[in-house]
């Protein structure tokens, strides 16, 4: 029951990789193919985050 109310932080994870990888799109389709190239990183970096909060749910 106390489960419900506590915050899922991979939940915020997955929504941050979201706007990032929306954000690299808008950057490639104008052209600035360095912001591009940093957000994509960025956007893989919470990506492994995701994975490795995922991986600790499985324990």
């Amino acid at each position: 029951m106390l489960s419900l109310f506590k915050s899922n932080p991979t939940k915020k994870l997955e929504k941050r990789y979201s706007e990032l990888l929306e954000q690299a799109m808008q950057a490639q389709r104008k052209g600035d193919i360095r912001t591009y190239s940093m957000l994509t990183a960025e956007a893989e970096a919470v990506h492994e985050q995701i994975k490795a909060l995922d991986a600790q749910k499985s324990q």
